[in-house]
């Protein structure tokens, strides 16, 4: 049920902090947090993540549809994996996901307003649902380098042989029949 947690609490501080920005900030409005590098901007969001393919509301409800299910099916089915990493990030996402997704089947966009810009670079604006869907995506190929490396480990150490491809019996100093695979 952690996992479930981590995606209330990110559902929760995105709604939260878009009811906060609607109420207190007018639309295109401007405030500076850290000078010119770090601003709340009140925007209105009816394309994806970061302002990508706007007017495309119906294909990411129909896209987050599938992606809370196949979240919710990955988790119940794997729960006890051990790969709690993982299971964070997929809490993550679907936080997110269900942040964004709310606001586009009741007000047909998502409010962003975290903007941050780097000299003449402006940063797409976006939410909290966003930060969460990304450090979500940014787990999960951590995860999978972690993992690829955990295999590598493993494969490693069932192939230290006798530099023919025999393995040992490292309990009885005996060589295997087989060889290593």
């Amino acid at each position: 049920m952690r996992y479930y947690a981590v995606a209330a609490v990110v559902f929760f501080l995105d709604q939260l902090t878009k009811k906060i920005i609607d109420a207190n900030v007018p639309l295109k409005e401007t405030i500076s947090v850290i000078g010119d590098f770090f601003l709340i901007t009140h925007v209105l969001n009816d394309g994806a993540a970061f302002s990508m393919l706007p007017g495309a509301r119906t294909l990411f409800i129909v896209i987050t549809i599938f992606v809370v299910i196949g979240i919710i099916w990955y988790t119940e089915r794997n729960r006890r994996t051990g790969r709690p990493l993982l299971l964070t990030a997929f809490g993550l996402v679907l936080g997110g996901a269900l942040g964004n997704f709310v606001d586009r089947v009741l007000y047909g966009h998502v409010i962003d307003f975290l903007q941050f810009n780097f000299g003449s670079y402006t940063f797409p604006i976006f939410n909290v649902a966003d930060v969460g869907i990304t450090t979500g995506v940014a787990l999960i190929l951590l995860d999978a380098v972690l993992d690829i490396r955990r295999e590598q480990r493993k494969a490693h150490s069932a192939s230290e042989g006798d530099g023919e491809g025999h393995s040992h019996d490292f309990a009885s100093g005996q060589k295997a029949d087989e060889p290593a695979r």
